[in-house]
């Protein structure tokens, strides 16, 4: 089964969590050892990348170790083409849709669409948007953050992902944000968007977690908790406040 074709289909059965493992943070043997305990609490999926410091080598070092360890899909959350793995499931092949930067909203996708077309990894296609505060992805990525009391521009941008024919919408806060995408934009954009609503940054607690759930995100991700491995069963509990 294609990851779309899994993601598609849990979503149709309740909301899916995510967890997000940057290479960087950490060995790729702590990786993997993250990914196996985050598999056996009841997530979905790994993602594995961050903002900045992923190369090509602890990428795929990454990658590897994790799939020798999990049976759930692995997807590539990529920060440039400058490294694409070709041992992912699947990578999220996204737009930055609010970067001022066009090297983020299509011109590393025109370097990186030739290499994802000759390692033949899945790609899913996804638009991608920043909000306050943004931290270092909103920095990096040199985004137009979307105000946090501004959901009709985040509508927008739900809204013309979904008309440009990509299948799923990314809206977060950036990771280690201190609160998450709020509620009354997340009700917003799953009122008027059809396609699978992904939420990330700032969840690091169920009530957070469960805020975001009952608002109408159909993919929580959760990252910075898990960087070190030192999260206890502070992931457990999320994770059941996302499919409770």
């Amino acid at each position: 089964m294609k990851v779309k074709d899994y993601i598609t289909s849990r979503v149709s059965n309740g909301t899916l969590h995510m967890t997000l493992i940057d290479p960087d943070s950490q060995t790729s043997q702590k990786s993997a050892e993250i990914a196996k305990i985050a598999q056996d609490m009841g997530t979905d999926a790994i993602m594995v990348g961050g903002s900045t410091g992923v190369t090509q080598e602890n990428l795929d070092s990454a990658i590897i170790a994790i799939k020798e360890t999990v049976d759930i899909p692995v997807i590539y959350f990529p920060s440039g083409a400058h490294a694409i793995s070709p041992y992912a499931d699947a990578i999220y092949f996204m737009s930055m849709l609010n970067s001022r930067n066009l090297k983020m909203v299509i011109g590393e996708q025109v370097t990186g669409a030739p290499i994802v077309k000759k390692i033949g990894v899945e790609a899913i296609p996804m638009g991608y948007i920043i909000i306050e505060p943004g931290m270092k992805v909103g920095e990096v990525g040199e985004a137009d953050l979307v105000k946090r009391d501004d959901p009709r521009t985040a509508v927008a941008y739900g809204l013309a992902t979904e008309m440009l024919g990509m299948s799923l919408f990314y809206v977060e806060a950036g990771s280690g944000a201190p609160e998450p995408v709020p509620a009354e934009m997340i009700a917003a954009i799953k009122s008027n968007v059809s396609i699978p609503l992904i939420v990330g940054g700032g969840i690091r607690d169920p009530e957070a977690a469960s805020m975001v759930k009952q608002a109408g995100a159909d993919i929580v991700v959760t990252g910075t908790i898990v960087e070190n491995g030192n999260f206890g069963s502070i992931l457990k509990d999320i994770i059941d406040a996302v499919k409770s």
